[in-house]
C-alpha cells in the first residue's frame, strides 16, 4: 500500500507504523520491532461464498461455500497460531467473509488474541445490527468495494441494486462507530470513476479509501484487456494525488492510498521532487523504509481450505496447508526454495526491474502480474509505467 496522504501531504494515519515503522508518525500506536518485519500480515479469505459475481474477482469464488472450507474450530486454531507467530493483522476477507455465520465471533476471537481483525467486504449484507456486532467483537477496520457510483458499480458486481446495498452497509459501519472505507479496482471500465468516488468519500463522511491496480488473477485474468496503459495509469494517480492534496488544503482528513502497484512510490518521489525536496526527500526516507512488495514476507494468505499461498493473489502457489502444519512452520520453511526466493525476491527479478534504480523501493513489483503476462516468474512487472529514465536507464 502506498499513502498518499503521508507521503504526498504529510498527514499522520493509523496504518503509519505497519508501513512505515515508528518513526513516521507521532501519534502513540503499537510499534512493530525491525526484527518482526518478517512476521506478515496474513489476509484470511474465509469462504468462497459470495452473493455478488464480480467479473474482477481474484478469489473466483461462486454462491456456495467451497467443500473443505475450515470450521470454526480449525479458524481458531488458524487464529492461535499467527498469533503464536506474530502475526499483527488478520484481514477477513472471502468470497464474502459475511456469509460465514461466525465471523463476528472469529473476530473477536482474533481480537482476544491480540490480532489486528479487519473485513474485507461488499457491504451488502451489513445491516445496523451487523455493524454493532463488529463494533462489540473488536474489528479495527470494515473495507467496503465499490468499483464505481450506481450503474459502474453494479455491472461490475453482477447484482442490481449492489450500489445501493453497499452504501447502506457503509452508512450503517459509521453509525456504530467504526472505522469504514471503500476500495475501488481501476482498469478501463470505471477510471473516469475516481472523481465521483472522492465525491462520495467526502459527501458520506467516509474516513479511507483505497484505489487498486488491477491484478491478472481469478477471473481478473479475462481483464488483462481491461487494464489501464501505462499513459493513462499515470493520469489516473495524478487525478488521486491532486484529489488528496485538493482536501488535505481544505482540512478534510481522509486516508488515501493507491495499493498493489508500488511503482507509484517513485513516482510520488519524482513528483514531489519538481515541487519542494525536502518533503520528496522525507517521502523517499518513508518508502526506503517500506521497502515495497513484500508478498511472502510481509503479507501471506490462508486460502478457505487451509492452503498457504504467498499472497492473495498467488492462488496457484501453494505452500502448504495449515490443517497439517503450523502457519509459522509453513511460512519460514528454509528447505521451500521458491518461497526462499520470493523472500530475496529483488535478488532474482531480471530485465529493467533487475537494473532500476528503485528496486530497493518497489522490490520488483509484483510477481504475480509478470508471470500472468510473460509466463516468466521473474520478468518485469508489466505494470510499471515509469519510463527508462525515470528508472534509471538513460
Amino acid at each position: 500500500m502506498i499513502s498518499i496522504s503521508k507521503l504526498y501531504c504529510g498527514a499522520e494515519e493509523p496504518g503509519d507504523v505497519l508501513r512505515y515503522g515508528s518513526r513516521s508518525t507521532k501519534s502513540p500506536s503499537r510499534s512493530r520491532a525491525s526484527s518482526d518485519r518478517e512476521k506478515p500480515v496474513v489476509v484470511w479469505n474465509c469462504t468462497r461464498a459470495c452473493n455478488l459475481r464480480c467479473i474482477h474477482c481474484y478469489s473466483d469464488s461462486g454462491t456456495h461455500r467451497a467443500t473443505h472450507e475450515l470450521t470454526t474450530e480449525e479458524a481458531k486454531r488458524l487464529v492461535d497460531a499467527l498469533a503464536d507467530f506474530g502475526a499483527p493483522v488478520l484481514l477477513f476477507s472471502g468470497g464474502e467473509p459475511l456469509m460465514r455465520h461466525d465471523l463476528c465471533d472469529l473476530v473477536e476471537y482474533a481480537v482476544g488474541r491480540g490480532l489486528r481483525a479487519v473485513v474485507s467486504t461488499n457491504g451488502t449484507l451489513i445491516t445496523p445490527a451487523i455493524a454493532a456486532r463488529l463494533k462489540a467483537a473488536g474489528a479495527a477496520y470494515v473495507g467496503v468495494s465499490l468499483d464505481g457510483t450506481a450503474a459502474v458499480n453494479d455491472r461490475f458486481r453482477g447484482v442490481p441494486g449492489a450500489y445501493a446495498r453497499a452504501m447502506a452497509g457503509v452508512r450503517a459501519c459509521l453509525g456504530a462507530g467504526l472505522r469504514v472505507g471503500l476500495r475501488f479496482t481501476m482498469n478501463r471500465r470505471n477510471v473516469d470513476e475516481i472523481s465521483a468516488i472522492f465525491d462520495v468519500v467526502e459527501s458520506e463522511g467516509i474516513p479511507r479509501v483505497c484505489f487498486y491496480h488491477l491484478v491478472y488473477t481469478g477471473r481478473g485474468s479475462a481483464l488483462i484487456d481491461e487494464a489501464l496503459d501505462h499513459a493513462r495509469t499515470r493520469r489516473a494517480v495524478d487525478e488521486i494525488i491532486d484529489r488528496t492534496a485538493d482536501l488535505h488544503r481544505r482540512g478534510v482528513t481522509k486516508e488515501v492510498l493507491t495499493v498493489d502497484n508500488h511503482c507509484d512510490g517513485p513516482y510520488i518521489y519524482l513528483r514531489l521532487a519538481t515541487e519542494d525536496m525536502r518533503r520528496a526527500e522525507r517521502a523517499l526516507q518513508l518508502l526506503q523504509y517500506n521497502g515495497g512488495n513484500s508478498s511472502g514476507r510481509g503479507i501471506g494468505c490462508v486460502s478457505w481450505d487451509g492452503t498457504v499461498h504467498p499472497d492473495q493473489f498467488w492462488r496457484h502457489l501453494g505452500l502448504g496447508n495449515i490443517r497439517e502444519r503450523d502457519f509459522g512452520d509453513i511460512w519460514t520453511d528454509a528447505d521451500n526454495k521458491l518461497l526462499m526466493k520470493i523472500k530475496k525476491k529483488k535478488e532474482y527479478v531480471t530485465g529493467r526491474c533487475a537494473r532500476c534504480k528503485w528496486l530497493d523501493v518497489c522490490a520488483g513489483n509484483f510477481r504475480v502480474r509478470a508471470e500472468a503476462v510473460t509466463g516468466d516468474l521473474w520478468a518485469p512487472d508489466p505494470a510499471c509505467y515509469l519510463t527508462d529514465e525515470e528508472i534509471g536507464l538513460e
